[in-house]
């Protein structure tokens, strides 16, 4: 196939993939919907402008939309997930200003991230241990979120700063100019005046080895899907002002690890979060951290944005707060 016939087919897969409709992904990228659509029919050719709008949009590399789409492993957003409305959020700023934000856009950008360095034959649950790897989830779900937030979010420049990702509304671009001559300090960006929002991901709680002695069950290893024995799950934080929260469950499905449900609150205060739990003397690399209590999860579980509609994760999730929130494939 030539260029002219490969980029039409990739730019569709790559937006349905992602759920928009041409218009919507059309006012991502500051194109008009009628010529997203000649595009599409091979009717256009788009400039490498237009090409790096529309690959930063779909949260796909550039070069992704030249060449046949890859085959797919795992779900895809929207088709394999129960979602909430559309998935929008809005995002509650100082002076009741309410930002829309798509964090669940970014779903399918991050399973690329992720399907990226499995083709390198990178293993990234090997090589990290499942200890580290729901920090490195929660850190690719927050690039892929910046990715696909059409310019709304920008990572916080210091590594250790809050929120992760930081809002660029109005306010939040004055901010920043602001400090222009200041990224590399801590300070201003821990927490970042103008807000923004945090990212915790996790692959929840399994039975102890001993205890799946008992049951007679077999102890999940890296790479295999843990929902079949899952115990309960919830987030972790370094302080107890954790809000404005996308919280993430994950799971590995076909080895990989993917996204098995979304949520989001504005809603967390410090009660919804446990003592600081400081690191004992001799304790290695550990740090200090606050666990999520039942209140919490309650207030995400209300939050849900989306959940994989295979593979038991509605039932359980549901069950873990005792109620039916969030409804069956079928209704």
């Amino acid at each position: 196939m030539s260029l002219s016939e490969l980029f039409p087919a990739a730019l569709r897969h790559y937006r349905e993939r992602a759920g928009l409709s041409q218009e919507e992904l059309g006012g991502a990228a500051g194109l008009d919907r009628s010529y997203l659509s000649q595009l599409e029919r091979g009717l256009k050719s788009p400039t490498l402008n237009t090409l790096e709008k529309l690959s930063t949009c779909l949260g796909v590399r550039a070069e992704e939309l030249l060449r046949p789409p890859t085959e797919e492993r795992g779900p895809n957003f929207p088709v394999d997930y129960i979602v909430r409305g559309t998935g929008d959020v809005l995002h509650r700023v100082g002076g009741g200003k309410q930002v829309p934000l798509r964090l669940t856009s970014a779903i399918n950008a991050a399973h690329t991230l992720i399907d990226d360095l499995y083709r390198i034959d990178l293993d990234v649950a090997a090589i990290l241990g499942l200890r580290n790897l729901s920090a490195f989830i929660g850190e690719l779900i927050a690039a892929a979120i910046a990715r696909t937030s059409n310019g709304w979010l920008l990572p916080n420049p210091h590594q250790d700063g809050y929120p992760d990702l930081l809002l660029m509304d109005a306010d939040g671009r004055v901010e920043l100019d602001r400090l222009k001559g200041r990224m590399n300090e801590k300070a201003p960006f821990s927490p970042f005046a103008a807000g923004g929002i945090e990212i915790k991901a996790t692959c929840g709680s399994v039975p102890t080895p001993s205890e799946c002695r008992r049951r007679n069950i077999d102890r999940p290893g890296l790479g295999d899907a843990r929902i079949g024995c899952l115990t309960g799950y919830d987030w972790k934080s370094h302080h107890r002002e954790t809000n404005n929260l996308v919280g993430v469950l994950w799971d590995f499905i076909d080895g990989r690890p993917r996204v098995a449900a979304m949520f989001y609150s504005s809603e967390l205060d410090e009660s919804d979060w446990g003592n600081i739990v400081q690191p004992r003397r001799g304790g290695g690399r550990t740090t200090s951290v606050s666990i999520m209590n039942r209140a919490g999860i309650r207030k995400m579980h209300a939050g849900w944005l989306c959940v994989l509609a295979d593979g038991g994760y509605r039932a359980f999730i549901n069950r873990r707060s005792g109620d039916e929130l969030i409804p069956s494939p079928d209704r």
